[in-house]
This record gives structure tokens, sequence and C-alpha cells, in this order.
């Protein structure tokens, strides 16, 4: 057998983490000949509720869970880490306003950094799902300086998912007919997903879809609103759907990108699109199984190229907001 493969993540005992778990004990994610380790991480008032989560996994019985560690303790909870799923965050609350949210998150993923890059094994991938996810990767990559920055990445799939969803619905199609839709920019209400490129059976959006005022207008609100939306109906946020996108990214980062199509992920810009370098931003991505990289020559609108540069916008607004939080 391969060795096993040590999987650390945050926030485990939460219904992100108690839907993705399974998944990847199962080997769907790394692979039906992968043994796993999972290392999972809770803050201590956690623990109580992580041991009924280990209790389950080991009543499952998978054949690749080599062993679960649960632990408080960041230095043994990304110990020889070879992927690190970083969940957990402290969500917005009534009264608080996105800075607080920023500063409070912050100084959570500055140890989470730290000690990503004291432990992990020299192969390291990470993918932040803890919102904001994309300032959030932001601060744990540049505590991180000794790890490259090409092994970092934030959730923005989620979005892309919602929006092969909505243009499938409105075209009478199935989300499996949708490809290079890209989210651009910030895992917020900002974000924009692009029908501009993004085709339907290899064809235009527009083909399907006259209704160019839906497109530039409820489609793209929709999507920016859904997790809003999600609340407001279930009384709680997106769990299932956010796990299912999680998994997503990583199978997608470690399997070669068809030619046609393209998925998204927050990397750390290269400068491509005039995006600020290591700014944490979405783009379109191909990966080659080991590593990712920015599609270049996609072509924005000067509707696209206004949409982008809001989002863009926030995203340099909320680095300014935690800037004290970035090692000089």
């Amino acid at each position: 057998m391969k060795s096993p493969l040590v999987v650390s993540i945050t926030g485990a005992a939460g219904q992100i983490g108690y839907s993705l778990l399974p998944r990847i004990a199962s080997g769907q994610v790394f692979g039906y000949d992968q043994p796993i380790v999972l290392r999972l991480i809770e803050i201590e008032p956690g623990m109580k509720a992580l041991a009924g989560v280990v209790m389950e996994l080991n009543d499952c019985a998978f054949p690749l869970l080599e062993s679960i560690e649960a632990t408080s303790d960041l230095d043994h909870g990304f110990s020889g880490a070879n992927w690190a799923l970083l969940v957990g965050s402290v969500p917005r609350k009534a009264g608080m306003e996105r800075k607080d949210l920023l500063g409070i998150n912050g100084k959570i993923f500055i140890g989470q950094g730290q000690a990503i890059e004291r432990n992990a094994a020299d192969d390291i991938n990470v993918l932040v799902v803890g919102n904001p996810c994309n300032t959030n990767c932001l601060i744990a990559m540049n505590n991180a300086p000794g790890i490259p920055q090409n092994r970092w990445h934030a959730m923005t799939r989620l979005d892309e998912n919602r929006a092969k969803s909505a243009l499938a619905e409105k075209a009478g199609c199935h989300s499996r007919d949708i490809t290079k839709l890209a989210i651009w920019g910030n895992h917020s209400s900002t974000l924009y997903p692009d029908f501009e490129n993004a085709l339907i059976n290899g064809d235009p959006v527009g083909k399907y879809i006259p209704d160019r005022a839906w497109l530039e207008g409820d489609f793209i609100k929709d999507v920016q609103q859904r997790g809003a939306a999600i609340i407001a109906a279930r009384g709680l946020s997106s769990a299932a759907s956010a796990a299912h996108a999680a998994l997503d990214t990583v199978m997608s980062l470690r399997e070669t990108t068809p030619s046609d199509d393209w998925h998204s992920v927050a990397v750390a810009s290269d400068g491509s699109y005039g995006v600020e370098k290591g700014l944490i931003c979405s783009f379109p991505i191909r990966s080659d199984g080991k590593r990712a990289s920015i599609v270049q020559g996609v072509e924005l609108s000067d509707f696209g190229k206004a949409k982008f540069q809001l989002t863009l916008n926030e995203l340099l607004e909320e680095k300014a907001m935690i800037s004290e939080l970035l090692p000089k």
C-alpha cells in the first residue's frame, strides 16, 4: 500500500467538517488506494463534540482510514500534514462590522499559518474555507513565508457551483453541460460569476439564455446572495454544499484540468489581469495535477471589467484593514 497521506482539518466538529470527513476517509477525494491519517483540530470548547465525530468515523470502519487524532494543539494538528483544510472560523454576528470579523479571524489565521510552516510536510497544500476566506488565506500565507505561495488556495468553487446551477435551471439544461464558468475576485457579495466566457454545450450562454437583463441582474445578484438565502430558508449556513465544493476544489487541483475547461480557485496573484501580486483573488484556473496556474488571455468585456474591479477593490480594502497582521 501507499504511505498514508496526512490530512489536517480545522473546525472539524462543525457542520462542514461533519459533511466532508466521511468522503475523505472513504477514499473518494484522494483515491481508493490511498491510506489516510486524519488530524482533526478544534478549539477547546469543541473537543467534546469532536470526540463524538471521531466515534462515528471509527464506527464507519473505513478500510483506508489508518488513524484519527483529535487535538486543540495546532502544532500537533498540522504535524506532517500533506493537505490542510482550514474550515474553522468565527462567523459574523449581529452588530459585527466586517473589519471586526477580519480582525478576530485574522489573529486565528496568523497562528494557523505559523503552525503549518513549523510542522507540515514539505509538500503541504492548503485550502482555506473559513470566511472571509480570501483574506484569511492572505493572512495565513503571509505568516508562513517559508511555504511557496502557490501552495495556498481559498475556496470560490461553491460560487462556481451555485452559478452553474442557476444557469442550468434558466437554460433548461444540466449543470454538467456548463463549462468555463469562472468566479473572479472575492468570495463575498461582490464576486463576479463570468457568464460571458462560460459555455453551455460548447456554445455561448447567450444562445440558451438571450435575456441579457437577467444575466446582468438577477443571475449575478442571486449567486452573490445565495449564502444569505440559504440561511434565511434553513436557519443555518451552507454546510453540505460548502463541504462538497471544498472537496471539488481539492480533487480539481489534484487532477489535470481538461484543455477545454477551467475551474475557480482563489490563489496568490502573479500579476495577471492587473491584480496586485500576492493578493488572494479568484481566477479561472487550470491544474497539471500538481500545481494550479491562472488561465491567461481570458477577455473581459467592459461590463465584466467593471464587475471585476468592484470585487478587486473590496479585496484591497480588506487587505488594508488587516495590514497590521501581515509581517513587514
